[in-house]
């Protein structure tokens, strides 16, 4: 799921965060809400495969302005990372460009796993609206390791930052 975060950001509105607030929002959200996808029923890790998100709506995090849906990352039948923006109606197929090792201090998740690198990523063709997006200010997401066959899933959240 994908929110917008924009109106929080310091000095852009009345609801803004104070710049600490900011820096800590992607924290907040993991270790302060449920995580936003229909997660399986049958007891293994991760969400359904079937009907993965659950309905549009903003997401309310205590002591923050709710931030309004707008739109879901998945990643397709071919394992590419897309970006679908359904309120705005752009749409991001993605391929990464670049990436940096998030900051030693990040949070590194409920798991303690560490958090997920931070990317850029350009349009791998067929966008629309949008060329670039930059994954930054993660929390946790880094794997658990392979130790055995099987499903794995970490929680995690960032901040996501689209140009057109």
């Amino acid at each position: 799921m994908l929110y917008d975060a924009v109106h929080l950001y310091p000095g852009q509105s009345r609801k803004a965060l104070t710049a600490d607030g900011w820096l800590k929002l992607t924290s907040k959200v993991l270790n302060g809400h449920k995580v936003p996808l229909n997660l399986k029923t049958d007891g293994s890790v991760g969400a359904s495969a079937t009907k993965p998100f659950p309905k549009n709506a903003p997401l309310k995090i205590d002591g923050v302005a709710a931030m309004p849906f707008l739109g879901h990352h998945y990643f397709n039948a071919a394992g590419v990372p897309v970006f679908d923006l359904s309120v705005s109606s752009d749409l991001l197929i993605a391929k990464k460009l670049d990436a940096i090792a998030a900051p030693a201090s990040a949070d590194p998740g409920p798991d303690g796993t560490g958090a997920v690198a931070w990317l850029q990523l350009g349009d791998a063709g067929g966008s629309k609206g949008v060329s670039y997006v930059y994954r930054v200010l993660t929390a946790g997401g880094n794997s658990h390791g392979c130790t055995k066959a099987g499903d794995d899933s970490t929680s995690y959240t960032t901040m996501y930052w689209f140009y057109g």
